[in-house]
């Protein structure tokens, strides 16, 4: 299976310093990085390690989830995901990511709801990125329509 990178070039401090993001392997963006903005209410057009984790896990399990419906040979109208990430002091020092909410609506024709939600779990469960994240404080609501 392949593998994917990125690079980060920083220089300065992490108050006064900032780093420039550049996705190596599909070359689909650079992106600037700075802790003050990290840290605030708004990102004043920088991203951060939290939005593209979040990036990562909507983006994976959307994948994922259609996945689970072409097993079951249903196919979706659509698949929205979003992530929100969430960065909070630790109490061990420093900084975490203190929980992740996890939304996905769908529309999938000729489905009900028991079973919408039975896939959306395994989906959720499967999703390769919600376990590489499993010791972080995730929770995940499905609706369908």
């Amino acid at each position: 299976m392949p593998s994917r990178d990125a690079t980060t070039h920083w220089t300065g401090g992490l108050q006064d310093g900032s780093g420039h993001v550049t996705l190596d392997s599909s070359n689909a963006g650079q992106y600037d990085v700075s802790f003050p903005k990290r840290a605030a209410d708004e990102a004043q057009g920088t991203t951060s390690p939290e939005e593209l984790i979040a990036a990562a896990h909507s983006s994976c399990l959307a994948m994922n989830m259609s996945g689970v419906l072409d097993g079951e040979g249903l196919t979706a109208d659509s698949i929205d995901v979003s992530a929100e990430v969430s960065l909070g002091p630790d109490p061990a020092g420093g900084f975490a990511i203190t929980g992740i909410a996890v939304t996905m609506r769908a529309a999938i024709p000729g489905i009900d709801e028991d079973r919408f939600q039975e896939l959306a779990k395994k989906a959720e469960q499967t999703c390769p990125v919600t376990k590489a994240l499993g010791g972080t404080n995730i929770t995940f609501e499905a609706s369908l329509g």
